[in-house]
Protein backbone atom coordinates (compact mmCIF):
# COMPACT_ATOMS: atom_id res chain seq x y z
CA UNK A 1 0.00 0.00 0.00
CA UNK A 2 1.14 3.31 -0.80
CA UNK A 3 0.58 6.25 2.24
CA UNK A 4 0.15 9.88 1.04
CA UNK A 5 1.28 12.58 3.85
CA UNK A 6 -2.50 14.75 4.28
CA UNK A 7 -1.57 18.82 4.75
CA UNK A 8 -2.37 18.25 8.51
CA UNK A 9 0.41 15.43 8.70
CA UNK A 10 -2.19 12.83 8.73
CA UNK A 11 -1.33 9.50 6.86
CA UNK A 12 -3.40 8.19 4.30
CA UNK A 13 -3.77 5.12 2.40
CA UNK A 14 -3.63 6.30 -1.56
CA UNK A 15 -5.73 3.22 -2.49
CA UNK A 16 -9.08 3.21 -0.63
CA UNK A 17 -12.11 0.87 -1.33
CA UNK A 18 -15.59 3.23 -1.90
CA UNK A 19 -19.16 1.80 -1.03
CA UNK A 20 -21.70 4.49 -3.18
CA UNK A 21 -24.42 2.34 -4.65
CA UNK A 22 -23.86 -0.31 -2.68
CA UNK A 23 -26.64 -1.77 -0.49
CA UNK A 24 -26.70 -1.65 3.11
CA UNK A 25 -26.86 -5.60 3.50
CA UNK A 26 -24.51 -5.79 0.82
CA UNK A 27 -21.59 -3.42 2.15
CA UNK A 28 -20.70 -5.77 5.61
CA UNK A 29 -19.87 -8.33 2.85
CA UNK A 30 -18.21 -6.42 0.72
CA UNK A 31 -16.32 -4.04 3.26
CA UNK A 32 -15.19 -7.25 5.01
CA UNK A 33 -13.87 -8.43 1.42
CA UNK A 34 -11.70 -5.37 1.14
CA UNK A 35 -10.28 -5.65 4.51
CA UNK A 36 -9.00 -9.02 4.49
CA UNK A 37 -7.66 -8.45 0.55
CA UNK A 38 -5.84 -5.06 2.32
CA UNK A 39 -7.72 -2.34 2.29
CA UNK A 40 -7.74 0.20 4.79
CA UNK A 41 -9.52 3.25 3.78
CA UNK A 42 -13.30 2.82 3.20
CA UNK A 43 -15.17 5.84 1.78
CA UNK A 44 -18.88 6.00 2.70
CA UNK A 45 -21.15 8.57 2.89
CA UNK A 46 -24.80 9.42 5.05
CA UNK A 47 -26.59 9.32 1.66
CA UNK A 48 -24.96 6.28 0.59
CA UNK A 49 -27.22 4.77 3.17
CA UNK A 50 -24.92 1.83 4.64
CA UNK A 51 -22.94 3.43 7.17
CA UNK A 52 -24.71 0.96 9.31
CA UNK A 53 -23.33 -1.97 7.13
CA UNK A 54 -20.32 -0.73 7.02
CA UNK A 55 -19.60 -0.54 10.48
CA UNK A 56 -20.87 -3.76 11.17
CA UNK A 57 -17.75 -5.02 8.83
CA UNK A 58 -15.52 -2.53 11.04
CA UNK A 59 -16.93 -4.01 14.41
CA UNK A 60 -16.23 -8.02 12.83
CA UNK A 61 -12.57 -6.88 11.43
CA UNK A 62 -9.56 -8.30 12.84
CA UNK A 63 -7.64 -5.83 11.91
CA UNK A 64 -7.02 -2.86 14.77
CA UNK A 65 -9.23 0.51 14.43
CA UNK A 66 -6.21 2.73 14.30
CA UNK A 67 -4.63 0.64 10.88
CA UNK A 68 -7.77 1.73 9.40
CA UNK A 69 -9.14 5.05 7.95
CA UNK A 70 -12.88 6.10 7.75
CA UNK A 71 -14.39 8.64 6.07
CA UNK A 72 -18.02 9.98 5.77
CA UNK A 73 -19.69 12.85 4.48
CA UNK A 74 -22.01 15.45 5.45
CA UNK A 75 -25.47 15.29 2.63
CA UNK A 76 -26.87 18.41 1.37
CA UNK A 77 -30.11 18.80 3.34
CA UNK A 78 -28.00 18.47 6.56
CA UNK A 79 -25.74 21.45 5.46
CA UNK A 80 -25.65 24.41 8.07
CA UNK A 81 -23.54 24.58 11.36
CA UNK A 82 -26.13 22.88 13.69
CA UNK A 83 -27.30 20.58 11.35
CA UNK A 84 -24.11 18.99 10.13
CA UNK A 85 -23.09 18.41 13.89
CA UNK A 86 -26.12 16.57 14.27
CA UNK A 87 -25.86 14.51 10.95
CA UNK A 88 -22.15 14.12 11.91
CA UNK A 89 -23.10 12.19 15.24
CA UNK A 90 -25.93 10.28 13.68
CA UNK A 91 -23.44 9.04 10.92
CA UNK A 92 -21.25 8.57 13.87
CA UNK A 93 -23.78 6.18 15.76
CA UNK A 94 -24.70 4.03 12.86
CA UNK A 95 -20.95 3.48 12.14
CA UNK A 96 -20.46 2.43 15.65
CA UNK A 97 -17.27 4.22 15.50
CA UNK A 98 -15.78 7.18 18.41
CA UNK A 99 -14.50 9.03 15.94
CA UNK A 100 -13.90 9.17 12.07
CA UNK A 101 -10.61 9.63 10.06
CA UNK A 102 -12.09 12.35 7.82
CA UNK A 103 -14.88 13.96 7.29
CA UNK A 104 -16.61 15.57 3.95
CA UNK A 105 -19.00 18.17 2.85
CA UNK A 106 -20.62 16.18 -0.57
CA UNK A 107 -21.18 18.81 -2.44
CA UNK A 108 -20.96 22.52 -2.40
CA UNK A 109 -24.58 23.30 -3.75
CA UNK A 110 -23.85 26.85 -4.49
CA UNK A 111 -27.55 27.89 -5.27
CA UNK A 112 -28.13 27.05 -1.42
CA UNK A 113 -24.93 29.22 0.08
CA UNK A 114 -24.34 27.12 2.95
CA UNK A 115 -21.07 25.12 2.59
CA UNK A 116 -19.06 28.00 4.71
CA UNK A 117 -21.09 27.60 7.50
CA UNK A 118 -20.93 23.71 7.04
CA UNK A 119 -17.23 24.06 7.03
CA UNK A 120 -16.53 25.42 10.11
CA UNK A 121 -18.91 22.88 11.76
CA UNK A 122 -16.21 20.55 10.51
CA UNK A 123 -13.40 22.72 11.65
CA UNK A 124 -15.08 22.22 15.07
CA UNK A 125 -15.65 18.80 14.57
CA UNK A 126 -11.92 18.50 14.39
CA UNK A 127 -10.88 21.01 17.20
CA UNK A 128 -12.97 18.67 19.55
CA UNK A 129 -11.03 15.58 18.30
CA UNK A 130 -13.96 13.73 16.86
CA UNK A 131 -12.38 14.01 13.35
CA UNK A 132 -8.81 13.97 12.65
CA UNK A 133 -9.04 15.47 9.19
CA UNK A 134 -11.47 17.39 7.01
CA UNK A 135 -12.17 18.24 3.68
CA UNK A 136 -14.35 18.54 0.73
CA UNK A 137 -15.96 16.63 -2.12
CA UNK A 138 -16.82 17.79 -5.16
CA UNK A 139 -15.91 21.44 -4.75
CA UNK A 140 -14.86 23.86 -8.35
CA UNK A 141 -11.89 26.23 -7.49
CA UNK A 142 -14.46 29.09 -7.07
CA UNK A 143 -16.18 27.10 -3.75
CA UNK A 144 -12.26 26.33 -2.65
CA UNK A 145 -11.51 29.90 -3.02
CA UNK A 146 -13.95 31.04 -0.10
CA UNK A 147 -13.13 28.00 1.85
CA UNK A 148 -9.80 29.39 2.01
CA UNK A 149 -10.56 33.07 2.20
CA UNK A 150 -13.30 32.68 5.08
CA UNK A 151 -12.33 29.21 7.19
CA UNK A 152 -9.23 28.92 9.24
CA UNK A 153 -8.37 25.56 8.25
CA UNK A 154 -7.27 24.09 5.12
CA UNK A 155 -9.54 21.11 3.60
CA UNK A 156 -6.85 17.98 3.26
CA UNK A 157 -8.71 16.94 0.26
CA UNK A 158 -11.12 17.77 -2.61
CA UNK A 159 -12.37 14.24 -3.78
CA UNK A 160 -14.03 14.67 -7.61
CA UNK A 161 -15.04 12.95 -10.49
CA UNK A 162 -11.71 12.01 -11.80
CA UNK A 163 -11.15 9.47 -14.68
CA UNK A 164 -8.72 9.50 -17.97
CA UNK A 165 -11.81 11.21 -19.60
CA UNK A 166 -12.37 14.00 -17.03
CA UNK A 167 -8.61 14.85 -15.69
CA UNK A 168 -8.77 17.58 -13.92
CA UNK A 169 -6.08 19.48 -14.76
CA UNK A 170 -6.65 22.99 -13.68
CA UNK A 171 -8.49 21.75 -10.32
CA UNK A 172 -5.64 19.60 -9.69
CA UNK A 173 -2.99 22.60 -10.78
CA UNK A 174 -4.83 24.51 -8.02
CA UNK A 175 -5.19 22.03 -5.34
CA UNK A 176 -1.26 21.18 -5.64
CA UNK A 177 -0.61 25.06 -5.18
CA UNK A 178 -2.64 25.11 -2.16
CA UNK A 179 -1.41 21.13 -0.46
CA UNK A 180 -5.11 20.07 -1.30
CA UNK A 181 -4.93 16.41 -2.46
CA UNK A 182 -7.51 15.20 -4.78
CA UNK A 183 -9.42 12.14 -4.49
CA UNK A 184 -11.59 10.36 -7.40
CA UNK A 185 -14.56 9.24 -7.11
CA UNK A 186 -15.55 6.97 -10.25
CA UNK A 187 -12.13 6.48 -11.04
CA UNK A 188 -12.86 3.47 -13.28
CA UNK A 189 -15.55 6.35 -15.33
CA UNK A 190 -18.12 3.98 -13.75
CA UNK A 191 -16.75 0.69 -15.68
CA UNK A 192 -17.40 2.91 -18.50
CA UNK A 193 -15.98 3.78 -22.40
CA UNK A 194 -12.90 4.75 -20.85
CA UNK A 195 -11.97 0.58 -20.20
CA UNK A 196 -12.90 -0.33 -23.88
CA UNK A 197 -10.32 2.67 -24.88
CA UNK A 198 -8.00 1.29 -27.54
CA UNK A 199 -4.50 3.33 -25.74
CA UNK A 200 -5.46 1.99 -22.45
CA UNK A 201 -6.07 -1.70 -23.83
CA UNK A 202 -2.82 -1.68 -25.40
CA UNK A 203 -0.77 -0.65 -22.25
CA UNK A 204 -3.04 -3.10 -20.39
CA UNK A 205 -1.42 -5.68 -22.79
CA UNK A 206 1.83 -4.40 -22.93
CA UNK A 207 2.08 -4.98 -18.35
CA UNK A 208 -0.23 -8.64 -18.45
CA UNK A 209 -3.25 -6.12 -16.39
CA UNK A 210 -6.32 -5.53 -16.81
CA UNK A 211 -7.55 -2.05 -18.05
CA UNK A 212 -9.14 -1.47 -14.63
CA UNK A 213 -5.72 -1.80 -13.19
CA UNK A 214 -3.59 0.49 -15.82
CA UNK A 215 -6.45 3.63 -15.13
CA UNK A 216 -5.64 3.02 -11.46
CA UNK A 217 -2.20 2.92 -11.50
CA UNK A 218 -2.00 5.65 -13.83
CA UNK A 219 -4.12 7.60 -10.63
CA UNK A 220 -1.77 6.71 -8.41
CA UNK A 221 1.00 7.75 -10.42
CA UNK A 222 -0.32 11.13 -11.04
CA UNK A 223 -0.30 11.45 -6.98
CA UNK A 224 -3.95 11.26 -6.60
CA UNK A 225 -6.01 9.06 -3.81
CA UNK A 226 -8.47 6.53 -5.49
CA UNK A 227 -11.24 5.15 -4.26
CA UNK A 228 -12.43 2.61 -6.62
CA UNK A 229 -15.81 0.39 -5.61
CA UNK A 230 -16.82 -3.32 -6.39
CA UNK A 231 -19.14 -5.90 -4.71
CA UNK A 232 -17.24 -8.69 -6.35
CA UNK A 233 -14.31 -9.99 -4.96
CA UNK A 234 -12.29 -11.18 -7.90
CA UNK A 235 -12.79 -7.24 -8.98
CA UNK A 236 -12.33 -6.22 -5.13
CA UNK A 237 -8.44 -8.45 -5.48
CA UNK A 238 -7.97 -6.82 -8.99
CA UNK A 239 -8.42 -3.11 -7.80
CA UNK A 240 -5.91 -3.80 -4.78
CA UNK A 241 -3.58 -5.45 -7.03
CA UNK A 242 -1.74 -2.13 -9.24
CA UNK A 243 1.51 -1.99 -7.08
CA UNK A 244 3.44 -4.68 -8.20
CA UNK A 245 3.79 -2.58 -11.90
CA UNK A 246 4.57 0.86 -13.20
CA UNK A 247 3.17 2.81 -16.45
CA UNK A 248 6.41 4.25 -17.88
CA UNK A 249 6.34 8.15 -18.67
CA UNK A 250 5.51 7.62 -22.44
CA UNK A 251 2.48 5.90 -21.10
CA UNK A 252 0.81 7.88 -19.02
CA UNK A 253 1.55 11.06 -21.65
CA UNK A 254 -0.63 8.68 -23.87
CA UNK A 255 -3.42 7.97 -21.17
CA UNK A 256 -3.23 12.21 -20.08
CA UNK A 257 -4.09 12.82 -23.63
CA UNK A 258 -7.19 10.96 -23.17
CA UNK A 259 -8.91 13.61 -21.65
CA UNK A 260 -12.65 15.14 -22.85
CA UNK A 261 -14.01 17.07 -19.97
CA UNK A 262 -16.35 14.79 -20.54
CA UNK A 263 -18.71 13.84 -17.00
CA UNK A 264 -20.59 10.74 -15.56
CA UNK A 265 -22.02 12.73 -12.84
CA UNK A 266 -23.72 16.20 -12.13
CA UNK A 267 -21.23 19.16 -12.72
CA UNK A 268 -21.10 20.91 -8.80
CA UNK A 269 -22.41 23.90 -9.87
CA UNK A 270 -25.49 22.17 -10.93
CA UNK A 271 -25.74 19.92 -8.56
CA UNK A 272 -28.30 21.70 -5.74
CA UNK A 273 -30.36 18.61 -4.72
CA UNK A 274 -31.53 18.15 -1.35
Amino acid sequence: MNYVTLNNGLKMPQLGFGVWQVKDEEATTAVAKAIEVGYRSIDTAMIYQNEKGVGEALQQASVPREELFITTKVWNSDQGFDNTLRAFDESLQRLGLDYVDLYLIHWPTPNFDQYVDTYKALEKLYHDGRVKAIGVCNFEIVHLERILAECEIKPVLNQVECHPYLSQNELKDFCAKHDIFVEAWSPLQQGGEVLNNETVQQIAKAHSKTSAQVVLRWHLQNNTIVIPKSVTPSRIEENYNVFDFELTENEMTAINQLNRNERKGPHPNDMNRR
